[in-house]
This record gives C-alpha cells, sequence and structure tokens, in this order.
C-alpha cells in the first residue's frame, strides 16, 4: 500500500505539519489503521477511500480517532489532486465532522470547516500550574482556548505535559494577537498522545472564531509559533470558517502488509 508523507501549511519540507496520507481501494481494519498510524508516530495518519464522487476520510492519532483534523485533511487534498485525480480543483471529503469541502487554488489548498462554538470559562490555578503563565481569558469548544497577553508568551511556554492532560478539553491551544500576523497560536495535546501538534488546522476553528470577534474582522492570517512553524490564512464565516495553506511532499513509501 502506498504511503505519502506531506508537510502541511508549508511551502518546503521540514516546515509545517507532517501528516502521513494513505489512499486505498478499500478500508482495512480499524487496528490495522491504529497499527499503521502508531508505527509513523506522527501527530495524524489520514485514511481516506472514495465512495462514489466523495471520498470518506478518518483520522487517527497515536492515541485513536479523532473527529476534525485540518493539517491532514489539506495533506489528503494535496495527494489527490498531485497523483490520482490530478484533473481535479475540489475534493470532498465525507466525515465524523460532516462533508469537507477542499478547493485548490494555485499553491494554495482552501478547507471549508466548522467553527467551534466558545463558551467562555473561568481560568483556574490548575489551568495556570500546566501552562506556566496566567491566560487573560479561557474559552471551550472542542478544546480549552486560552488567550494570553503576548506574543511571547506563546513563543516562550514550556508547558507541564502531564498537568495538560488532567485539563478539560481535547487539545490545550493557546493563543495571543501577533505582531508581523494577526495571531500566534501554539497546540498541545498529550490526550492524543501529541506532546504539541506543530500546526493545528482544527485548533484555528477556536482561535479564528475568537480573533475575529476581538479584531472585528473576518479575513486573518494566523501563525502557529511551534519550532516547525505554518502560515495559515483564514477567513470566518459565522458557523464556518476558511482555512488555506501551502503543501509539500516530504516522501512516498510502501507499506508491506
Amino acid at each position: 500500500m502506498r504511503q505519502y508523507v506531506v508537510d502541511a501549511f508549508s511551502d518546503k519540507v521540514f516546515g509545517g505539519n507532517p501528516a502521513a496520507v494513505c489512499v486505498m481501494d478499500e478500508w482495512l481494519s480499524d487496528e490495522i489503521m491504529m497499527k499503521i498510524t502508531m508505527e509513523n508516530n506522527l501527530s495524524e495518519t489520514a485514511f481516506a477511500v472514495k465512495e462514489g464522487s466523495d471520498y470518506k476520510l478518518r483520522w487517527f492519532t497515536p492515541g485513536g480517532e479523532i473527529n476534525l483534523c485540518g493539517h491532514a485533511t489539506l495533506a489528503t487534498a494535496y495527494i489527490i489532486t498531485k497523483f490520482i485525480e490530478p484533473e481535479a480543483t475540489e475534493v470532498r471529503f465525507q466525515t465524523l465532522s460532516g462533508l469537507l469541502t477542499v478547493i485548490k487554488k494555485g499553491e494554495l489548498f482552501e478547507m471549508d470547516f466548522p467553527a467551534y462554538e466558545l463558551k467562555k470559562v473561568e481560568v483556574t490555578e490548575a489551568m495556570v500550574e500546566a501552562i506556566g503563565v496566567r491566560p487573560l481569558e479561557a474559552y471551550m469548544g472542542r478544546d480549552l482556548l486560552c488567550i494570553l497577553g503576548s506574543e511571547e508568551e506563546v513563543r516562550n511556554l514550556n508547558p507541564n505535559q502531564e498537568k495538560i492532560n488532567a485539563l478539560d478539553g481535547l487539545l490545550l491551544q493557546v493563543t495571543a494577537q501577533g505582531r508581523e500576523f494577526d495571531c500566534v497560536s501554539r497546540s498541545f495535546a498529550p490526550k492524543c498522545n501529541v506532546p504539541e501538534d506543530p500546526v493545528c488546522g482544527s485548533g484555528h476553528c477556536h482561535i479564528i472564531p475568537f480573533w475575529a470577534n476581538r479584531l472585528g474582522k473576518d479575513e486573518l492570517i494566523a501563525y502557529q509559533a511551534s519550532s516547525r512553524g505554518g502560515t495559515l490564512y483564514c477567513e470566518y464565516q459565522g458557523e464556518r470558517v476558511k482555512l488555506s495553506g501551502n503543501a509539500a511532499l516530504y516522501s512516498t513509501a510502501d507499506i508491506n502488509l
């Protein structure tokens, strides 16, 4: 079986967020897909099978299957339009989060994702101890979103993974207003056995709604300030968020099953 590794949200390898992609003729068992994911040991491995005119897409982390992943969706669309259907400019995915559409626009891939509804929650001492600084505000969607006071705080964080694991929410997203970008962020996912997700698309389904409302603008450029780094071109549309980014092919391999 052919497997690709794509660096998503980057125009060159060794940047952005690497995702493994397997586009298959038929489904493997969940057990085998989980074993492949653990063998890869990346934030996500994406598995896709064409069903009718759409693709069914599933995402696995080393900690199990999840219901939404941005960078692996972008990576899968990149592989389909590069190797499988090179004439395609739009790919439709049926997922646990409903229909997700990716449109190829030049070198960018634009994803149409659901926006998470954010509920303001109290900043707790547990958050402070986990993050290492006191958030200005905190919100809950699928993930816990913590607003910090400066870009420097985001970039310099060295959080406690064990204490993050005890917080509510699937992932921890931390963000602040940026200097060169509208916002900067980092994403931590110890519950998925991923200490830090280098560039988190689904995290920006929390981050962009917050900053769009706070800054009073619908089009934002976001930067994920992990060691790899990644840029997302975003448009807030109320119940939906459009996320665009580049992709670069790192490797192609055959899995022997």
